[in-house]
C-alpha cells in the first residue's frame, strides 16, 4: 500500500505516524511546502485534558508532548478596567515549532518519508497511491481540486485578527477588551514557553476600517498594537512572523473523501479559536482515519466511509460550539455595552454547553462572586 499525505503539520505527521505504525509494510510519504525549522504561529493551545484520547493507544506521543506544555487553571477577563478571574476553566500550550519536532520525530521513527521544501501544485504530481490524505489547511489543494466531489463551502467571519507573538509570559489565558477612541479590540494572550506568549489580536469591522489596518504593513500594526495594549505588554514587545489580518474562515464538506482522496483537520473543517480545539480535533482526526485503514483489511473506500461515520457526529457537535463562540465574538463590541460580570457571564456561556448549574459546578469562586455581584445590583 502507499499512502501520500499533503501538508507535514500536526495532522499530517501524525497521520504519517499512525498509518506507518499499523502498516509497517505500506509506503507513507509526506509533502511539505516549508523546511523542517519553519512553521507561522506561535503557542498550539489546548483545552484541559484534551489530548487525554492518546493516552489508550499512544501513550507515549503524550508523554513527549505533555513534558513541553506549559499549564494554568484559570482564566483571567479583563474589560472596563477590572480583572474578573474564571476558575476551573484549565488550558495547556506548546511552541507550535515544538509540537512539530515532537511528531515528525515520531513520523520518522516509524519509517515514514519527509518531503520539504516540496511545493505541490497539482494534485496530479501525488497521484500514484493508493489513499491521498489532504491534511494541507485552510487553504488546502485536495479539497479545493474536488471541490464539487466533497460539496465544500467556505464563509467568512466579521471580524478581523493577527496572530502576533510577545516576548513576555503572561500567568494564565488572558482575554483583554478595550474600547478606545479608533474603536474596540480584543487580544487572546497566554504563555506556550517559559518566556513567549501568543498574542492574537482581534477588532470588529468598523475598527479594522476606521484605523486602516488593510493598508498597513505588518511593522506598522505591530507597533499599533503595541500602543493599544502597552498595558498588558509592560514593555515587553510584539513578534511577527506572518501576522496578517485575517478573517476567520467556517470550512465545511458534505463529504469528508472522493474516491481516494480524504480530508483532516483544517482541510475539512475549521473550529474557531477561541475554544482551543483546532489541533486536537485534527490529531482525533487522523488517529480514526488510521484505525479505519487498519481495520478494512485495504479496502481503502470502506475505510474513509467509515471513518466519516463513525468521527462525523462528534465532530459536529464541537463545531457547532466553536461556531457558537465565534459568534459571539464577531459582536464582542456590542457585548461590551454590558457591566464587567455581566460581560463575564456572557463569555464564560458563549458556546451554549455552559448553564448557571455547571458554572457552579465548574467554576465555584467565579460562580459565586458573580452571583454576590447580582445581589449588590439588584439582579437576584
Amino acid at each position: 500500500m502507499k499512502i501520500n499525505i499533503l501538508g507535514g503539520g500536526p495532522a499530517g505527521l501524525y497521520a504519517a505516524y499512525l498509518l506507518k505504525r499499523s502498516r509497517p509494510d505500506a509506503l507513507v510519504n509526506v509533502y511539505e511546502q516549508n523546511d523542517a525549522d519553519t512553521t507561522f504561529g506561535f503557542g498550539v493551545v489546548f483545552s484541559d485534558q484534551a489530548l487525554e484520547f492518546l493516552r489508550a493507544n499512544d501513550a507515549e506521543t503524550l508523554d513527549a508532548i505533555t513534558r513541553g506544555l506549559e499549564t494554568w487553571r484559570d482564566i483571567e477577563l479583563r474589560v472596563h478596567g477590572e480583572s474578573i478571574r474564571i476558575d476551573g476553566v484549565g488550558f495547556t500550550a506548546i511552541a507550535r515549532l515544538k509540537l512539530l519536532e515532537i511528531l515528525r520525530d515520531k513520523a520518522l521513527s516509524a519509517g515514514a518519508v519527509l518531503h520539504h521544501k516540496k511545493m505541490v501544485k497539482n494534485i496530479n504530481e501525488i497521484d500514484d497511491a493508493d489513499l491521498i490524505i489532504g491534511a494541507d489547511g485552510v487553504n488546502s489543494l485536495v479539497r479545493r481540486t474536488f471541490e464539487r466531489e466533497f460539496g465544500s463551502s467556505t464563509e467568512l467571519f466579521e471580524n478581523h485578527f493577527a496572530w502576533f507573538g510577545a516576548d513576555r509570559p503572561f500567568d494564565r489565558l488572558t482575554q483583554t477588551f478595550k474600547a478606545t477612541p479608533q474603536g474596540f479590540f480584543n487580544a487572546h494572550h497566554y504563555r506556550y514557553s517559559p518566556s513567549m506568549s501568543t498574542f492574537l489580536v482581534e477588532v470588529d469591522a468598523p475598527t479594522f476600517e476606521r484605523i486602516g489596518f488593510a493598508d498597513m504593513s505588518e511593522e506598522d500594526s505591530k507597533r499599533y498594537c503595541e500602543e493599544v495594549f502597552a498595558d498588558e505588554l509592560q514593555g515587553a514587545s510584539l513578534v511577527i512572523n506572518k501576522s496578517h489580518w485575517r478573517r476567520f474562515p467556517i470550512i465545511h464538506n458534505a463529504r469528508w473523501s472522493a474516491g481516494k482522496y480524504v480530508l483532516v483537520g483544517d482541510a475539512l473543517r475549521t473550529a474557531h479559536f477561541s475554544i482551543g480545539s483546532g489541533t486536537r480535533l485534527a490529531l482525533e482526526d487522523v488517529q480514526a482515519l488510521a484505525a479505519a485503514v487498519a481495520e478494512s483489511s485495504g479496502d481503502i473506500l470502506r475505510a474513509v466511509e467509515s471513518y466519516e461515520e463513525k468521527r462525523r457526529p462528534g465532530v459536529e457537535k464541537i463545531v457547532a460550539a466553536a461556531n457558537q463562540s465565534a459568534l459571539w465574538y464577531d459582536h464582542f463590541a456590542e457585548h461590551m455595552r454590558l457591566p464587567a460580570w455581566e460581560f463575564a457571564k456572557s463569555y464564560i456561556s458563549r458556546s451554549g454547553r455552559v448553564d448557571i448549574e455547571r458554572l457552579r459546578i465548574n467554576s465555584p469562586v467565579f460562580s459565586s462572586q458573580y452571583e454576590a455581584w447580582q445581589a449588590r445590583n439588584g439582579h437576584a
